[in-house]
């Protein structure tokens, strides 16, 4: 299939009637189905950065953003990373030190964020 035949073809599913839906639910409705198909097959995506340490300057850039999923996958794209590592950065930053296992106490990643989640005013649950 040729791409513009590919991008009418979604646009002819993108119009189609949703049962009991207003133009709006059915906008979001696609918004969200996208959004999971990217998060299913974010491993399809180039990750040039997956495994590589994280500066201080990307976690700043990630903690200062809501943890949604749109944020979660749009760093993950910006960073060249994968979504479950963004997704890890925002559960670290929200668990509250007391909460962390004994055997992660010591981990360095999980410091960085714990660190640079403080200076931006993260406040673990």
């Amino acid at each position: 299939m040729k791409k513009i035949e590919f991008q009418q073809s979604l646009a002819a599913l993108f119009d189609q009637a949703v049962d009991g839906t207003s133009f709006e639910a059915r906008m979001e409705l696609i918004e969200k189905c996208f959004l999971e198909y990217q998060k299913k097959y974010d491993k399809e995506r180039e990750r040039p950065n997956y495994g590589k340490p994280w500066s201080d300057r990307e976690l700043r850039v990630i903690l200062q953003s809501a943890p949604t999923v749109e944020n979660c996958l749009r760093y993950a794209k910006l960073f060249g990373r994968g979504y479950g590592s963004i997704e890890l950065i925002y559960r670290w930053a929200s668990t509250a030190d007391q909460d962390i296992p004994e055997e992660k106490a010591s981990d360095v990643f999980i410091a960085h964020i714990k660190r640079i989640a403080k200076e931006v005013g993260w406040r673990a649950s």
